[in-house]
């Protein structure tokens, strides 16, 4: 089991029993007690849970993104997701195969597609993003097979690899619940990561729509290095040290106005 599985795996089991020891997660994960003490305090760094003597508890408010259904989440940061969604629309082209992940910014570049007049194949794992953009005759709709989770609007797990991996994509447009230096793009489900990463490594080019939110941040799971993106769109100025890394990298930064 890789590091952010059985990351992803411990904090299920805190969130279901609301405390937990370092033993119980031996015996549960069938891993050493270091592992498991190492595990933990790398999940309370990234305030995720609470320490507690020989375990660990659930925090009493649980971050948005474990916890908040998609519409919700959709909500959040709306002014700062639309200029993102807008400024991205100017790099579809037409008669291109592009590929939208189930994100909320990515829905916002959807809300613009839904009306434009030009041939577009659009693959997508989100399911809200296929049901508004099927309405427009001009763009045919691939949706990525895979795994529905209540609450959730997207499709998770590698049922959709072997589709990917037949289909040219001109562009990934994706989001992240983090960003940094170190980590590139990272997101809390494993399961959604996974895909991801399916994505981004058959994409031609990876545009990544991230609102100031998400920036110099980290969450559980990678799933794109820096120098996986082509371009970066937000809606702040970066710190210095992020402009000196995406120059390091070879990434386009661009300022949604």
């Amino acid at each position: 089991m890789f590091a952010d599985q059985r990351r992803n795996k411990i904090l299920e089991i805190v969130k279901e029993k609301g405390t937990v020891t370092v033993n119980e997660l031996t015996s549960l994960l069938n891993i050493s007690a270091a592992t498991v003490r190492s595990d933990l305090n790398q999940l309370e760094q990234q305030d995720l849970l609470i320490r507690t003597h020989g375990g660990a508890m659930m925090k009493e408010e649980v971050p948005d993104f474990v916890e908040k259904r998609y519409e919700e989440r959709e909500k959040k940061y709306r002014a700062e997701k639309l200029r993102i969604g807008r400024s991205a629309l100017k790099y579809v082209q037409e008669g291109q195969c592009i590929m939208l992940d189930a994100s909320s910014t990515c829905f916002e570049l959807a809300r613009h597609l839904k009306d434009v007049k030009m041939k577009l194949t659009v693959v997508t794992s989100g399911i809200a993003t296929a049901m508004m953009l099927k309405e427009n005759p001009y763009i045919t709709v691939i949706i990525i097979g895979g795994i529905v989770r209540n609450g959730s609007n997207s499709v998770e797990g590698l049922l959709g690899e072997e589709l990917l991996r037949k289909i040219n994509i001109d562009i990934l447009f994706t989001s992240a619940y983090a960003f940094n230096m170190k980590d590139g793009l990272s997101d809390f489900s494993y399961y959604e990561v996974e895909l991801k990463r399916v994505m981004v490594s058959t994409a031609n080019q990876v545009i990544a729509l991230l609102d100031h939110s998400k920036m110099e941040k980290s969450s559980i799971a990678t799933f794109a290095q820096p120098s996986d993106i082509d371009l970066l769109i937000t809606d702040q100025k970066v710190s210095e040290e992020l402009k000196i890394c995406f120059i390091n990298n070879n990434i386009t930064l661009e300022i949604a106005e």
